[in-house]
Protein backbone atom coordinates (compact mmCIF):
# COMPACT_ATOMS: atom_id res chain seq x y z
CA UNK A 1 0.00 0.00 0.00
CA UNK A 2 1.73 3.24 -1.12
CA UNK A 3 -1.03 5.60 -0.49
CA UNK A 4 -4.51 6.57 1.49
CA UNK A 5 -7.34 8.16 -0.49
CA UNK A 6 -9.78 9.97 1.42
CA UNK A 7 -12.82 9.28 -0.98
CA UNK A 8 -15.41 12.08 0.23
CA UNK A 9 -19.05 13.77 -0.11
CA UNK A 10 -20.51 16.57 1.29
CA UNK A 11 -23.80 17.72 1.03
CA UNK A 12 -24.87 21.29 1.65
CA UNK A 13 -27.69 23.81 1.00
CA UNK A 14 -25.96 26.17 -0.95
CA UNK A 15 -23.23 27.36 -3.55
CA UNK A 16 -20.10 28.25 -0.84
CA UNK A 17 -19.64 27.71 2.55
CA UNK A 18 -19.71 30.45 5.07
CA UNK A 19 -23.00 32.13 3.56
CA UNK A 20 -24.21 28.38 3.24
CA UNK A 21 -24.18 25.80 5.32
CA UNK A 22 -22.64 21.74 5.05
CA UNK A 23 -25.58 19.47 5.58
CA UNK A 24 -23.35 16.18 6.01
CA UNK A 25 -19.79 14.77 5.90
CA UNK A 26 -19.38 11.17 4.49
CA UNK A 27 -15.17 9.84 4.06
CA UNK A 28 -14.63 6.41 3.36
CA UNK A 29 -10.49 5.21 3.52
CA UNK A 30 -9.44 3.64 0.83
CA UNK A 31 -5.66 1.83 0.12
CA UNK A 32 -4.79 1.35 -3.62
CA UNK A 33 -6.47 -2.26 -3.67
CA UNK A 34 -9.75 -0.83 -3.05
CA UNK A 35 -9.45 -1.84 0.88
CA UNK A 36 -11.61 0.10 2.92
CA UNK A 37 -9.60 1.04 5.88
CA UNK A 38 -12.38 3.52 7.54
CA UNK A 39 -15.69 5.47 7.10
CA UNK A 40 -16.59 8.82 8.91
CA UNK A 41 -19.81 10.07 8.55
CA UNK A 42 -21.29 13.39 10.72
CA UNK A 43 -24.63 15.43 10.02
CA UNK A 44 -23.98 18.80 11.12
CA UNK A 45 -25.64 22.24 12.56
CA UNK A 46 -26.38 24.96 10.20
CA UNK A 47 -24.37 27.79 10.33
CA UNK A 48 -26.00 31.06 12.54
CA UNK A 49 -26.81 33.64 10.54
CA UNK A 50 -26.36 31.20 7.08
CA UNK A 51 -28.86 31.41 4.37
CA UNK A 52 -30.24 28.56 2.30
CA UNK A 53 -30.34 29.06 -1.67
CA UNK A 54 -33.58 28.60 -3.41
CA UNK A 55 -32.02 26.04 -6.69
CA UNK A 56 -30.16 24.18 -3.86
CA UNK A 57 -33.57 23.67 -1.69
CA UNK A 58 -35.32 22.54 -5.14
CA UNK A 59 -33.14 20.40 -5.59
CA UNK A 60 -33.73 18.75 -2.19
CA UNK A 61 -37.62 19.20 -2.59
CA UNK A 62 -37.01 16.46 -5.50
CA UNK A 63 -35.15 14.46 -3.07
CA UNK A 64 -36.71 14.32 0.49
CA UNK A 65 -35.47 11.17 1.78
CA UNK A 66 -31.67 12.25 0.97
CA UNK A 67 -32.80 15.45 2.35
CA UNK A 68 -34.07 13.94 5.56
CA UNK A 69 -30.94 11.67 5.61
CA UNK A 70 -28.57 14.61 5.71
CA UNK A 71 -30.34 16.75 7.76
CA UNK A 72 -31.14 14.26 11.45
CA UNK A 73 -29.25 14.88 13.68
CA UNK A 74 -27.34 17.28 13.77
CA UNK A 75 -24.25 18.24 15.73
CA UNK A 76 -22.28 21.11 15.91
CA UNK A 77 -19.41 22.56 13.34
CA UNK A 78 -16.80 22.22 15.86
CA UNK A 79 -17.58 18.67 17.24
CA UNK A 80 -17.85 17.14 14.11
CA UNK A 81 -14.81 18.88 12.38
CA UNK A 82 -12.55 18.46 15.11
CA UNK A 83 -13.36 14.53 15.14
CA UNK A 84 -12.82 14.26 11.27
CA UNK A 85 -9.58 15.62 11.92
CA UNK A 86 -8.67 13.30 14.60
CA UNK A 87 -10.18 10.45 12.42
CA UNK A 88 -7.95 11.11 9.38
CA UNK A 89 -4.73 11.94 12.04
CA UNK A 90 -5.52 8.45 13.35
CA UNK A 91 -6.15 6.59 9.40
CA UNK A 92 -2.71 8.30 8.34
CA UNK A 93 -0.64 7.45 12.05
CA UNK A 94 -1.92 3.70 11.82
CA UNK A 95 -1.13 2.96 8.53
CA UNK A 96 1.79 5.25 8.18
CA UNK A 97 1.09 6.66 4.69
CA UNK A 98 0.23 10.36 3.08
CA UNK A 99 -4.29 10.99 2.58
CA UNK A 100 -5.01 12.15 -0.16
CA UNK A 101 -8.76 13.79 -0.77
CA UNK A 102 -10.24 12.20 -3.60
CA UNK A 103 -13.97 12.86 -4.71
CA UNK A 104 -16.08 13.74 -7.78
CA UNK A 105 -15.97 16.89 -8.52
CA UNK A 106 -12.86 17.48 -6.00
CA UNK A 107 -13.20 21.23 -6.87
CA UNK A 108 -16.43 21.29 -4.92
CA UNK A 109 -16.79 19.08 -2.16
CA UNK A 110 -12.86 20.46 -1.03
CA UNK A 111 -13.95 23.75 -0.93
CA UNK A 112 -15.97 22.84 2.22
CA UNK A 113 -14.15 20.38 3.87
CA UNK A 114 -11.29 22.80 3.65
CA UNK A 115 -13.27 26.00 4.19
CA UNK A 116 -14.91 23.83 7.79
CA UNK A 117 -11.69 22.55 8.83
CA UNK A 118 -9.63 25.56 9.43
CA UNK A 119 -12.91 27.62 10.58
CA UNK A 120 -13.84 25.62 13.45
CA UNK A 121 -10.15 23.28 14.17
CA UNK A 122 -8.42 26.22 15.63
CA UNK A 123 -5.20 24.43 15.05
CA UNK A 124 -5.21 25.12 11.13
CA UNK A 125 -6.10 28.64 11.32
CA UNK A 126 -2.71 29.43 12.60
CA UNK A 127 -1.19 27.51 9.45
CA UNK A 128 -3.38 26.02 6.69
CA UNK A 129 -0.65 25.57 4.29
CA UNK A 130 1.22 23.16 6.16
CA UNK A 131 -0.93 21.48 8.82
CA UNK A 132 -4.35 20.88 7.35
CA UNK A 133 -5.02 17.52 6.13
CA UNK A 134 -4.16 16.53 2.36
CA UNK A 135 -1.89 19.72 2.62
CA UNK A 136 -4.37 20.74 -0.50
CA UNK A 137 -3.53 17.45 -2.31
CA UNK A 138 -6.47 16.26 -3.81
CA UNK A 139 -8.11 14.09 -6.75
CA UNK A 140 -10.61 15.33 -9.26
CA UNK A 141 -11.76 11.49 -9.88
CA UNK A 142 -13.79 12.82 -13.47
CA UNK A 143 -10.02 14.59 -14.31
CA UNK A 144 -8.35 11.02 -13.97
CA UNK A 145 -10.74 9.31 -16.19
CA UNK A 146 -10.45 12.23 -18.49
CA UNK A 147 -6.39 11.21 -18.49
CA UNK A 148 -7.43 7.64 -18.67
CA UNK A 149 -9.62 7.08 -21.49
CA UNK A 150 -8.11 10.34 -23.56
CA UNK A 151 -11.04 11.81 -24.18
CA UNK A 152 -11.95 15.40 -23.43
CA UNK A 153 -13.40 16.20 -20.03
CA UNK A 154 -16.88 17.07 -21.22
CA UNK A 155 -16.58 13.17 -22.18
CA UNK A 156 -15.43 11.38 -19.48
CA UNK A 157 -17.93 11.35 -17.05
CA UNK A 158 -19.40 8.01 -15.62
CA UNK A 159 -21.45 7.89 -18.67
CA UNK A 160 -19.24 7.29 -20.97
CA UNK A 161 -16.88 4.65 -19.35
CA UNK A 162 -16.87 1.24 -20.09
CA UNK A 163 -19.20 -0.89 -18.08
CA UNK A 164 -16.50 -3.37 -16.52
CA UNK A 165 -15.66 0.12 -14.60
CA UNK A 166 -18.89 0.53 -13.41
CA UNK A 167 -19.28 -2.88 -11.68
CA UNK A 168 -18.73 -2.33 -7.32
CA UNK A 169 -20.36 -3.52 -4.81
CA UNK A 170 -22.47 -1.42 -3.06
CA UNK A 171 -24.88 -1.92 0.15
CA UNK A 172 -28.19 -2.39 -0.08
CA UNK A 173 -29.80 0.08 1.64
CA UNK A 174 -27.33 2.63 -0.38
CA UNK A 175 -29.12 5.88 -0.51
CA UNK A 176 -28.12 8.34 -3.16
CA UNK A 177 -27.04 11.66 -1.99
CA UNK A 178 -26.32 10.01 1.71
CA UNK A 179 -22.94 11.60 1.99
CA UNK A 180 -20.68 8.00 3.12
CA UNK A 181 -22.79 5.96 0.51
CA UNK A 182 -21.77 8.17 -2.07
CA UNK A 183 -18.57 8.51 -0.84
CA UNK A 184 -17.98 5.21 -0.76
CA UNK A 185 -19.42 4.46 -4.41
CA UNK A 186 -17.27 7.25 -6.25
CA UNK A 187 -13.90 5.65 -4.28
CA UNK A 188 -14.26 2.05 -5.99
CA UNK A 189 -15.42 3.33 -9.25
CA UNK A 190 -11.91 5.92 -8.64
CA UNK A 191 -10.67 2.08 -7.26
CA UNK A 192 -11.68 0.41 -10.56
CA UNK A 193 -9.84 3.26 -12.83
CA UNK A 194 -6.76 3.18 -11.15
CA UNK A 195 -6.62 -0.62 -11.33
CA UNK A 196 -6.77 -0.16 -14.96
CA UNK A 197 -4.76 1.99 -15.26
CA UNK A 198 -1.62 0.28 -14.15
CA UNK A 199 -2.02 -2.60 -16.67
Amino acid sequence: MEEIYISTDIEADGPIPGEYSMLSLGSVALDEDGKILGKFYKKLKTLEHAKQHPQTIEFWNKNKKAYAEATSNPESPEKVMKEYSNWLEKISEKHNKELYFLAYPATWDFMFVSWYLIKFVKRYEKNHFLDVPFHHQGIDIRTFAMAHLKKPYSQSGTSAWPESLLKIEKPKDFLEHKAVDDALKQGLLFINLLKENKK
